[in-house]
C-alpha cells in the first residue's frame, strides 16, 4: 500500500513538473514597447515669482513618474528618448523632428504632452499617444491637476499613466 502512495505522490510531482514547464499566455507575449517624451510646459499663471526652474525641474520630473509607473507592472517595456537638445517635445523640435526621433528608439508607441499653469493651483494638461507602426492616435486626452507642488505632479503623473494604460486595453 505505502508503494502505491509513492508512486501516486511521484506521478502527481512529474505531472506538476509537467505543467510548470508548459509556457503560459502570459508569457509568450513581449512587453509592448513604449516611449515617453518630455512634456511642453507654460505658465500663465500672473504669479509674481519667478518659479520657472521648480517648474522645470517638476516636468523633467513628471515625465519620469509616466515611465516609471508604465514600467513598474512589466507590460511595457519603456525606452529612452533622446534628441540632441532636451526637452525633448513636439513643439521645441517640430513635429517631422520628434516622429523621426520616437522612432529611432525603436518602440512601437509614444507618449507625449504638455502642462499649462493657468493659475496658482491649477494646471491643465493633454496627454497623446501614437502608434507609431500604424501611424494612428490612440489617445488624445485632457487631463487638469490642483496644486504646484512636487506631490501634485506625482498624483498627475500616475494618473497619466493609468490612462495610458487603459487607452491601450481598448486598442
Amino acid at each position: 500500500m505505502e508503494r502505491m502512495d509513492c508512486a501516486k505522490a511521484a506521478l502527481a510531482f512529474f505531472f506538476v513538473a509537467a505543467l510548470s514547464l508548459q509556457p503560459s499566455s502570459g508569457t509568450l507575449a513581449a512587453p509592448l514597447t513604449i516611449t515617453v517624451a518630455d512634456f511642453d510646459y507654460k505658465d500663465t499663471s500672473g504669479e509674481v515669482g519667478d518659479q520657472s526652474a521648480e517648474h522645470k525641474a517638476r516636468v523633467a520630473h513628471f515625465a519620469e513618474l509616466v515611465r516609471e509607473n508604465l514600467s513598474a507592472k512589466g507590460d511595457y517595456r519603456v525606452l529612452p528618448f533622446d534628441c540632441p537638445k532636451h526637452p525633448c517635445t513636439p513643439i521645441r523640435m517640430g513635429p517631422d523632428d520628434f516622429i523621426a526621433a520616437a522612432r529611432r528608439t525603436g518602440a512601437q508607441f509614444v507618449v507625449y504632452g504638455g502642462i499649462h499653469k493657468a493659475s496658482t493651483l491649477i494646471q491643465n494638461g493633454l496627454v497623446e499617444v501614437v502608434d507609431l507602426q500604424n501611424e494612428k492616435m490612440i489617445l488624445n486626452r485632457p487631463v487638469s491637476f490642483r496644486g504646484d507642488n512636487d506631490e501634485a505632479y506625482r498624483r498627475a503623473a500616475a494618473f497619466v499613466g493609468e490612462t495610458v494604460r487603459d487607452a491601450m486595453k481598448e486598442r
